[in-house]
């Protein structure tokens, strides 16, 4: 994950070099602070990806003599599919209603959020795909 870590850096540095040249240049406060938190996203998952890197065994992507079947094997876990995230997503959306509509709405849809958010957390533990 090395060189996703310094791609991602050098976003981040390219961004905070580009900052103070876009105040001086235009005076624009949105956009000065756009720049701002795109370099603080940039560092903080730089960072992120930094850390992982020194915690997992080197990949073979990372090293220079790496050949593609030291990659061969299994890779993870990738979940088949899932409705979970459509339901909440529906759940939000009546959240959202609600804020707009009422309160009682509102509540509803705090409700569902709760269960549905339950129902994708303990998706992997029951049904089909239960491990």
């Amino acid at each position: 994950m090395k060189a996703e870590t310094w791609t991602i850096l050098s976003v981040g540095i390219f961004f905070a070099l580009i900052a103070p040249v876009y105040w001086v240049l235009s005076y624009d406060p949105t956009g000065t602070t756009a720049l701002v938190m795109t370099f603080l996203l940039c560092a903080l998952l730089g960072f992120y990806l930094g850390v992982v890197a020194k915690q997992i065994p080197e990949r073979p992507e990372d090293r220079s003599d790496g050949e593609i079947a030291d990659g061969a094997g299994e890779q993870g876990f990738f979940p088949p599919y899932s409705w979970w995230p459509l339901f909440c997503a529906a759940a939000l959306a009546v959240v959202v209603l609600g804020v707009v509509i009422g309160w009682w709405l509102f509540i509803i849809g705090i409700g569902l959020g709760a269960v549905m958010v339950v129902g994708w957390i303990f998706e992997y533990y029951r049904g089909i795909h239960a491990h």
